[in-house]
């Protein structure tokens, strides 16, 4: 018997309706209590400083164009404010197994790298070359440029001998250099990475408060460079601790206004514009903007996942 198109359409319809419906995943729950491992001795913070306040760092170094200043010097982390006279050049080199990262500040460079078009950096410019990836820099205009250079410790850069080029000097620390051939080739700038962020023009210019989104600047296995911004706000109490991370220590630079950091055993401190911040592994810390005007800062992470450890109250976060 042949069944009319219309009964085979209901039918049809009554059985989807009697299908069961499938159970949803239960919501992952905001915040996981753990056991999480915190050292008894807290990390010394060494020849590292809390807050590294660039009014000192111009300070000891008056009267100078070209000069280099050591900030951070960790297991991770090697950063340190460079100056540059007009006219100074930095040679065609390379990083074989990590990137290398810039803030300018002060002056002007023009960046020369591999596969991108020249370009000039001023004020606020977040510049970043990956891996193996050839770059070379250049102090343009009448006076010196300010950078606050980041690179991973113990690194050494590579410089290029496939024209004949010269053989670099032995380095203070008991480096040669000597010539080899590789099959790796250069990196290349993918996802949240670009050449470089114009901060003043492409954040700030663009909102008065508000960061961008996304607003990783720098993210890749091994790196993570975070915009953090907002409008200031009262002085959080002391029983807010903020979290510490396992084995990971993290500084920021400050692009924009004052952060008030609270760091264990070291108490509140202020950071203003171009001040460097920095927190051992296993101490508490919070940073809040400064009440008053917009604020920002400028993460640096050995992990773009690292592990956030918030007091067992606070809900995971601060």
């Amino acid at each position: 018997m042949k069944i009319p198109a219309k009964t085979v359409l209901a039918l049809s319809m009554l059985g989807f309706l009697a299908l069961p419906v499938l159970a949803q995943p239960p919501a992952a729950p905001r915040s996981l209590l753990a056991y999480t491992p915190k050292p008894v001795k807290l990390p010394p913070y060494g020849k590292n400083k809390p807050i590294t306040h660039l009014v000192d760092v111009l300070a000891a170094h008056k009267g100078q164009s070209s000069w280099t200043h050591q900030v951070i010097k960790t297991d991770r982390f090697d950063t340190r404010w460079v100056s540059m006279a007009p006219g100074e050049k930095v040679s065609t080199r390379y990083y074989g197994d990590d990137r290398v990262m810039w803030v300018v500040w002060q002056g002007q460079i023009r960046f020369n790298i591999e596969g991108q078009e020249p370009f000039v950096a001023s004020k606020g410019f977040l510049v970043q070359v990956p891996q193996r990836v050839r770059y070379s820099m250049e102090t343009v205009g009448s006076e010196p440029s300010l950078r606050y250079e980041v690179t991973r410790a113990g690194q050494h850069p590579n410089f290029p001998a496939d024209n004949g080029e010269a053989k670099p000097a032995n380095t203070p620390d008991g480096i040669e250099y000597v010539k080899v051939s590789t099959p790796t080739q250069p990196d290349k700038y993918e996802g949240v990475n670009k050449p470089y962020v114009d901060f003043l023009k492409d954040v700030v210019a663009k909102d008065p408060v508000k960061g961008p989104n996304p607003s990783l600047v720098m993210m890749d296995e091994g790196n993570m460079s975070n915009i953090i911004r907002g409008k200031g706000i009262p002085t959080p109490p002391d029983t807010n601790k903020g979290h510490f991370h396992v084995g990971r220590d993290e500084f920021w630079f400050i692009l924009e206004g004052k952060i008030e950091y609270l760091i264990q055993d070291i108490g509140l401190v202020k950071a203003d514009p171009g001040d460097i911040a920095f927190v051992p592994p296993g101490r508490w810390h919070r940073a809040s903007w400064a009440d008053g005007q917009t604020d920002t800062r400028l993460s640096f992470n050995a992990n773009p996942y690292t592990f956030h450890a918030f007091g067992p109250d606070a809900g995971g976060e601060q």
